[in-house]
């Protein structure tokens, strides 16, 4: 887990990552959690005292206004867990649960890319895909706390590949991580022709990365992967720039191929890009800002700060210290 202090501008004060060793279930889980923000306070210029709101960021089911945790997958025996209230009781401090790409969308929207932008969309690229949208001070969460869940947008109907939540035909289905190494395994089962062959012979293991390296070597078929990866994706930000009309749509997430730092990041942006032109309204698809995240991994911290002190700001969503 990455814990840090941020202050009331988004900038962070300090820094740190530690294995929470949630699988050991919610008890050890909560001690490492508060531990690891006592460490971070201590040294950042700021004590515990001059903290103003606590911000938590995970992934998986939850109950945003009660603060807990429904069944995360990811969380085994956290079921029903009242982690918000836990870290309220110990630090006497108001606290937030955020869904963790809200949390990275907020970070992006008060300190990152979007920062000068009114709304924003942010897709989280990965294993699998996730989605926050910011619109204002409004947080989009739904009424059942799985608003903005985006990469569950349908993009085939007919014959469509089967998503790990079993469902089928959606975003992540066709534009995550695993569906990127699946769709490479089928088709190199199939016999297509690839360097990917001699790399996997001599042992190395198939991932995003190594496919990403023989398209940055000019193999074809790992090339045509990638880009049709981001058509996939830009069918399903046309979808959501006509659902919510965002100011501006970032990428971000482990799944962006170098970014702007590399050719294959620029071309795969610039695909998702064409593809929304050429499937968009016109005022949108001419006038929606589209590009990477500029804020990685910190995203998700600055941003669960960032949404404590918005529901601070506006006096919900926040636990409260009990009085003694």
């Amino acid at each position: 887990m990455k814990v840090g202090v941020v202050d009331d501008h988004g900038e962070q004060l300090s820094f740190v990552k530690v294995p929470t060793h949630a699988s050991k279930g919610p008890e050890v889980g909560i001690t490492n959690i508060i531990r690891a923000i006592e460490r971070v306070v201590g040294e950042s210029p700021v004590t515990l005292q001059g903290v103003t709101g606590i911000g938590l960021a995970t992934p998986g089911t939850m109950d945003i206004p009660e603060g807990m945790l429904l069944t995360p997958h990811n969380l085994p025996g956290w079921n029903n867990f009242p982690i918000r209230q836990r870290i309220t009781d110990h630090f006497g401090i108001p606290t937030v649960l955020q869904n963790d790409a809200n949390a990275a969308a907020y970070g992006e929207f008060w300190s990152g890319a979007a920062k000068n932008y009114d709304s924003v969309a942010f897709w989280t690229l990965g294993t699998g895909i996730g989605c926050g949208i910011i619109l204002g001070d409004f947080i989009v969460e739904g009424a059942h706390s799985h608003g903005a869940e985006c990469g569950h947008i349908v993009i085939e109907m007919i014959n469509g590949r089967r998503c790990d939540t079993g469902q089928y035909g959606t975003v992540e289905a066709y534009a995550s991580a695993k569906s990127l190494v699946r769709r490479c395994e089928e088709s190199l089962r199939s016999g297509r022709a690839s360097v990917l062959r001699e790399w996997l012979a001599d042992g190395q293991e198939l991932t995003p990365l190594l496919i990403a390296q023989a398209a940055e070597a000019g193999d074809g078929f790992a090339d045509k992967l990638v880009m049709n990866t981001a058509r996939y994706l830009g069918v399903a930000t046309t979808t959501l720039m006509h659902t919510v009309n965002p100011a501006a749509i970032l990428l971000g997430g482990a799944m962006t191929f170098g970014e702007h730092n590399s050719e294959l990041g620029q071309r795969f942006l610039e695909t998702v890009k064409d593809e929304v032109k050429r499937r968009a309204f016109p005022v949108p698809a001419e006038k929606t800002v589209i590009d990477y995240a500029t804020l990685g991994g910190d995203a998700g911290f600055i941003g669960a700060a960032g949404c404590a002190r918005l529901a601070i700001k506006q006096g919900h969503r926040v636990s409260q210290p009990v009085a003694t």
